[in-house]
């Protein structure tokens, strides 16, 4: 299984920049093995049925990127270097790894300042990043919020500069427990309407936690992709989650993840025994075609990068083949792409 099994050639201008407002006015790809229907999600109830449960990724993106400075003394005066920061994931003791650019300008013990209430003093480097412990005046969070920027993806970055109104956009409107540094993007479609009309046609919701890393952008390097090696995300579903999922598969309901991250813990949570159970842990479950879904009866997911893990999956999930066609039909009629784009259904 090679590498290039999974790359397509992707116009530059359907990589979407900003989210359809509202929320529920994105383009909806509805696939199943024989059809491609062109939808709007906030019409997704037409696509599902009664005692379908729709699994959301309860997730809070923290405002991850940061820029400050870094003061250091001499002979010849003070000088300031312009250190750019992205928060990876936190550590023991009020310390986070982090990407430091450039790290090569800040030494171990020296302090990077975002604030007048947030500062940093980097303990060490290791593997390129520094691990960063952050002093705050008042609540850390808060202090965060004030001098962070949502950490958008790198396709999107390279395009246009965060801004204040990506702190609304690039979070779900569910989002609980605070720990990703990137979205689950699916679900940045929905909006409380729309929760209300499924909801109100007797589709049902249960909420899992998997604190997407920014390992999530991180490219194949490996053309043998059944070789590399996934990042580690924690993620939990809880006893009250795994009953709920358990009851709608007995029932003979469809369990739709809103969202490969929800897809993917929920699935890592059916490994042991090859039935939804209690979980929490770290998971680098990797699902590429072969994979047998224990769990997952339908995906709700937008449009992903050529060649990456994403498409993997969902290859997996409808087939190469057929993945193929939803992605050229895609194309075609100018769906937008990635995390601010538009959204498929897809049910095999």
């Amino acid at each position: 299984m090679q590498l290039s099994d999974f790359d397509f050639d992707l116009p530059e201008g359907l990589i979407a920049t900003r989210p359809a407002k509202p929320r529920s006015s994105a383009k909806l790809l509805v696939a199943t093995p024989d059809t491609l229907s062109d939808a709007i999600v906030r019409d997704l109830g037409d696509f599902l049925r009664p005692g379908d449960r729709l699994v959301l990724n309860d997730t809070k993106v923290i405002p991850a990127r940061l820029s400050g400075t870094r003061a250091r003394s001499s002979a010849q005066g003070e000088t300031e270097a312009h250190i750019e920061v992205t928060l990876l994931e936190p550590r023991a003791e009020g310390c986070w790894a982090a990407l430091l650019k450039p790290l090569k300008k800040v030494k171990e013990g020296e302090v990077i300042r975002f604030s007048d209430r947030l500062w940093a003093t980097l303990e060490a480097k290791e593997d390129g990043q520094g691990l960063l412990r952050f002093e705050a005046v008042g609540d850390f969070d808060a202090a965060l919020a004030e001098a962070g920027n949502m950490p958008l993806p790198p396709y999107i970055a390279a395009l246009r500069a965060p801004d204040a109104q990506d702190k609304q956009d690039y979070q779900t409107v569910w989002a609980e427990n605070t720990g990703a540094v990137a979205a689950p993007t699916a679900s940045l479609h929905f909006d409380e309407e729309l929760l209300a009309r499924l909801e109100e046609m007797g589709v049902t919701f249960t909420k899992v936690t998997l604190h997407v890393g920014a390992g999530t952008f991180l490219p194949v390097k490996v053309e043998d992709v059944t070789t590399h090696k996934m990042h580690a995300e924690w993620g939990r579903v809880s006893e009250e989650a795994a009953a709920e999922i358990a009851a709608t598969k007995a029932a003979g309901g469809r369990v739709i993840p809103v969202g490969t991250t929800a897809l993917r813990l929920i699935e890592s949570a059916a490994r042991a025994t090859g039935a939804i159970a209690p979980w929490q842990g770290e998971t680098d479950i990797f699902i590429y075609p072969g994979f047998a879904f224990r769990v997952t009866d339908a995906l709700m997911t937008n449009f992903h990068l050529p060649k990456s893990t994403l498409m993997m999956l969902v290859s997996a999930l409808l087939g190469p083949e057929r993945i193929r066609q939803v992605y050229a039909h895609a194309i075609q009629h100018d769906y937008r792409f990635f995390s601010y784009g538009d959204a498929s259904l897809l049910i095999p």
